[in-house]
């Protein structure tokens, strides 16, 4: 698929308008509050992998409304803590798979939480095991569309408490510095560490691969793609909803969570990326902590961030190389400190 959004000279300046409601602060803020009414975690078990040099714990902890959600725990052997932690959120239709499938930020050093996606898992992966009982709103079977007229039915709102609360979860768990967490993910999992990076307190880095969810407007009318093609094709069966669908969505989108950022930020898009236009990228990571410090200048100054374009990628990035990139930020982030072997 050759380039199809906008020249790259056009995205490096790419900061569109917002039709962000009027209460989408206190939408968000009540929602976490009662969230955060339940302690986070709820159990904490060991599991045998097989591998000597990771530890390995099945993780409950609560999320949106107290319900229980499922993550894989992990941390090097022998290695005494406080780590910092990344907590790791995966994409759209995966669960968390087994606990051995996502090695590379503990063989970097760090604590390493992986979240299970509610309701979802079913698509690609190694399946997931977190249920999502609030998932009886009028909508399509995917996810993306699944209560999507009400933005306090929508499943997204639901995913992005769990996402918060993974965070609360990680810090209470022994051996990890509270204070250095960062939120990492791709596709979905990038909207998610996104949405993190708008919402925490203190979060100590974000890093955002191909987000979904940001410049949604946009990506609706430029591809058919994916979760975008889901709501879509929603709305050409339910005629005349897209008012109410279009202010759903305005309550979960990327560029108002980048908006209200503090934390370094590490920014990756392929420029023929289809599912999550790099337009929707570009926009977040323009607009990335532009409120920060309170000083609404809209420029952002004051927060680190970067962004690497992979010309010739899509929806892949730029895998490994992204992956490279990110070992190398994160490490200059946080300190390549760690805790010593006892």
């Amino acid at each position: 698929m050759p380039a199809f959004d906008l020249p790259p000279r056009e995205l490096e300046q790419y900061r569109p308008a917002l039709e962000e409601p009027v209460d989408f602060d206190a939408f968000w803020r009540d929602t976490l509050q009662e969230a955060s009414r339940h302690e986070p975690l709820v159990s904490v078990a060991p599991v045998e992998t097989g591998l000597r040099l990771t530890r390995t714990w099945d993780v409950t902890f609560r999320g949106f409304a107290g319900d229980p959600v499922r993550a894989w725990f992990s941390r090097p052997a022998d290695v005494d803590g406080p780590l910092p932690a990344v907590v790791e959120y995966v994409g759209y239709g995966r669960g968390r798979g087994l606990p051995h499938e996502r090695l590379t930020w503990v063989n970097a050093g760090y604590a390493h939480l992986l979240m299970d996606n509610r309701g979802q898992g079913d698509q690609y992966g190694n399946g997931g095991a977190t249920a999502d009982p609030h998932a009886v709103a009028p909508g399509g079977p995917g996810p993306a569309v699944r209560g999507l007229l009400a933005p306090h039915d929508y499943h997204y709102r639901r995913l992005i408490t769990d996402a918060v609360r993974a965070v609360a979860a990680v810090r209470s768990l022994p051996g990890v510095d509270g204070t250095r967490v960062a939120a990492v993910g791709n596709s979905q999992g990038g909207g998610l560490a996104l949405a993190v990076a708008g919402l925490v307190p203190g979060l100590a880095a974000a890093l955002v691969t191909a987000p979904l969810l940001c410049g949604i407007r946009r990506a609706l009318d430029l591809t058919d793609a994916g979760p975008y093609g889901e709501i879509a094709a929603y709305l050409s069966v339910h005629r005349g909803r897209e008012r109410a669908a279009y202010r759903t969505l305005s309550y979960v989108e990327g560029v108002s969570f980048a908006r209200r950022a503090h934390a370094p930020a590490h920014f990756g898009t392929g420029l023929r990326d289809t599912v999550c236009p790099p337009s929707g990228t570009y926009a977040a990571f323009n607009r990335y902590g532009e409120t920060a410090g309170g000083g609404g200048d809209g420029e952002g100054d004051g927060v680190r961030k970067e962004l690497h374009a992979y010309p010739y990628n899509g929806h892949e990035g730029g895998e490994a190389e992204q992956v490279r990139r990110q070992l190398g930020w994160l490490a200059g982030v946080l300190g390549r400190e760690r805790a010593r072997s006892a």
